[in-house]
């Protein structure tokens, strides 16, 4: 069988025939990788964990941060020897072949484009709760009330969620604009983000009480819908989106120094922040989950536990947990301003989201899998403008009229899937192509690597039985589009490959 594997050099060359322009530094990649990592994740998910774990929420983000962090290892050999767009896709198709990379560039688009839907729908949930409490927020500015019917899709009882709908729109619109004005952009929304948790961890860590971490895991460790693992499953999302550094090579100055420095640098920071953000909230009021009948666990999002959470003030009933600790603690003035940040700063993240899903389409028409028209590059702003807009219109389609409920969860299928294809490729090539220059090797690669995959495939089946059967069902259909259309246009079986 013909896996059609383009080799390293091909794709290399075909990269220098129709590439994007070089603009970002090491700075400016580390702090793309920040502002797709820190946001939904932390900002929303912390009550899930809770829900899920209890205070072993804890050790849910460590086994996720340690997933990633060996992933990052093998991005970071990947990148440094194949510095073009694609992230994942383009290493299948140098490694395993171009059916494979088909899949994997399909399972992207779970990790990207319904991401960026699910923090736009999140985003919309901050600013209507924000608009309806201005006055006490801005004393010279009147309470605004959102209509149900305009602030939910048709799923939650509305008819469209306009501010997700307009929020999509207008990141799309700036990243149109240029890749390196979105770098600026992104910039000033990150540290609004660092600036606001370094504030809550600042006053929450202080009043940290041992007795708030006991009993620690309630729900005990393993299990799909309950337990440290559980919980870990679904916390992946808040790591989701260093990867996205990886796609922007192609655009990057010295990509074979600061592509690993952005993507490790990235982890690091935000893996420090959750763990002391996660610590703080835990011990300063309590992190217990909730529970029903004959001592039922109930499920994070269901109308059981909303229910129960009636007239409750506990971390897991929130929906905005980090604020809520805030005001339970007395700050409820600097409450109101992290929920203030986390309206202005969660567009970055939806920013990342499409601008890392774009960059995997424009490989992908580039390589004739898509239309090539996806592949267009605008003439003034140097953007795929084309694959862009036809992105934003998708994630803008979803925000508009889903709901949040388990798009988490299907967003982590498909980034583990992709994870453990880098994690395999890289030790692949070390056997098939040893004398390969790698600016960066993986440490203990014959550790580091199976270590990475062993990880995926346990978050992966700690994910519930609904989120497996979504994955297979998508990935099903990718493959027939593909062999109805990609296979034929292949510009690499074309060429003899």
């Amino acid at each position: 069988m013909n896996l059609r594997i383009k080799s390293l050099d091909d794709i290399l060359a075909t990269a220098e025939k129709k590439s994007l322009h070089r603009s970002l530094g090491a700075f400016q990649l580390t702090m793309l990788g920040v502002g797709a990592i820190i946001g939904t994740g932390i900002f929303v998910l912390t009550a899930e964990a809770a829900q899920k774990a209890g205070p072993a929420m804890m050790v849910s983000f460590v086994i996720a941060g340690f997933v990633c962090a060996v992933t990052a290892l093998c991005y970071a050999e990947m990148a440094s020897m194949i510095p073009v767009s694609g992230s994942a896709y383009t290493y299948s198709y140098a490694v395993l072949g171009e059916v494979t990379a088909w899949i994997v560039g399909w399972a992207l688009i779970l990790e990207y484009a319904i991401a960026g839907s699910t923090v736009a729908v999140g985003w919309s949930g901050y600013i209507v709760g924000l608009l309806r409490h201005l006055h006490e927020l801005l004393p010279f500015m009147p309470n605004v009330n959102v209509p149900d019917a305009w602030a939910l899709g048709p799923f939650d009882g509305g008819v469209i969620n306009v501010p997700a709908l307009v929020i999509s729109g207008l990141v799309t619109w700036l990243l149109v604009l240029g890749t390196k004005e979105s770098a600026y952009v992104n910039a000033i929304l990150v540290s609004i983000k660092v600036i606001a948790l370094t504030v809550f961890i600042i006053l929450a860590l202080p009043v940290m009480h041992a007795e708030h971490f006991t009993p620690f895991a309630p729900n005990g460790y393993i299990g799909k819908e309950f337990g440290v693992s559980a919980a870990a499953a679904s916390i992946f999302f808040a790591y989701v989106g260093f990867d996205a550094v990886s796609t922007a090579a192609e655009e990057t100055k010295n990509p074979n120094r600061n592509i690993p420095i952005g993507l490790i640098g990235s982890l690091a920071i935000c893996t420090v922040f959750y763990l002391l953000v996660a610590a703080a909230a835990i011990g300063s009021v309590g992190a217990q989950p909730v529970f029903g009948a004959g001592g039922a666990v109930l499920e994070p999002g269901s109308p059981a536990l909303a229910a129960a959470c009636k007239g409750l003030h506990q971390l897991v009933c929130s929906k905005e947990p980090l604020a809520y600790v805030l005001r339970e603690l007395h700050f409820g003035g600097v409450g109101n301003l992290l929920g203030l940040a986390a309206g202005i700063a969660l567009p970055s993240v939806i920013l990342m989201m499409i601008y890392g899903q774009t960059r995997i389409f424009f490989v992908m028409a580039r390589d004739g899998l898509l239309p090539e028209v996806l592949s267009t590059i605008h003439p003034r702003y140097r953007t795929p403008h084309v694959v862009t807009i036809i992105t934003g219109l998708f994630v803008s389609f979803f925000a508009a009229l889903f709901p949040v409920g388990k798009l988490a969860d299907i967003s982590n299928s498909g980034t583990l899937f992709a994870f453990l294809v880098v994690a395999a490729g890289v030790m692949i090539l070390r056997v098939r192509d040893p004398g390969r220059a790698r600016t960066f090797r993986t440490p203990a690669v014959w550790i580091i690597g199976p270590l990475a995959i062993a990880g995926c495939v346990d978050l992966f089946f700690s994910l519930s039985n609904y989120t497996e059967l979504l994955f297979i069902s998508w990935t099903a259909f990718g493959l027939l589009l593909y062999f109805s259309y990609g296979r034929h246009h292949s510009h690499h079986a074309r060429a003899g490959g």
